[in-house]
């Protein structure tokens, strides 16, 4: 018999929305870049409250809060992080160098650095550019970027869902992050 119980919401002593806008959170930025699906941004609003993401900026085609599908996958999260909108890619990855950020492209690239051989300066700030579920990152976007970081892959497929490397890249960048 095991002794494992599943916990409560009331038992999880999660953050208020207050003490999230006051928690410190890492230095670290998401840039959707023409991200069509509401559930995706949802899922990426969701995933960055998970780990304490500093700010979310949406570009493009992509939607803004609020907005009902967004929510039902967001559940909140889009109230809690931070966002700000920009009519292009390349305007948010210019704001965010002149702010002192090292910015990634995720994204299968001639040269770029596998997710799991990614070294981080833990004195440093960082942004990474998820693109359009079709498209990926714009080659512009890709070109201003200080590199790409791929996630490595074994099966037949070349791609994954942009929420579900969102989810995984944000984790590994928070893992070593929250350790440092």
């Amino acid at each position: 018999m095991s002794e494992l119980k599943k916990l409560k919401v009331t038992e999880m002593n999660r953050l208020t929305v207050e003490e999230f806008k006051e928690a410190r959170k890492l230095p670290l930025v998401v840039v959707l870049d023409e991200v069509r699906s509401l559930h995706n941004i949802g899922a990426v609003f969701r995933t960055s409250d998970a780990f304490l993401i500093n700010r979310i900026y949406l570009c493009g085609i992509t939607a803004t809060p609020p907005h009902p599908e967004m929510h039902k996958t967001a559940l909140g999260a889009e109230y809690t992080v931070d966002w700000k909108y920009c009519k292009k890619a390349q305007d948010a990855v210019n704001e965010l160098h002149d702010g002192g950020y090292t910015v990634f492209a995720i994204e299968q690239c001639k040269g770029s650095t596998m997710l799991d051989e990614l070294q981080l300066d833990p004195a440093k700030s960082y942004a990474i550019v998820m693109g359009n579920e079709v498209k990926g990152v714009q080659q512009e976007v890709v070109d201003m970027c200080d590199g790409c970081i791929e996630i490595p892959q074994y099966g037949t497929k070349h791609s994954l869902n942009v929420s579900v490397t969102a989810g995984i890249v944000l984790w590994e960048f928070a893992n070593r992050m929250i350790k440092k």
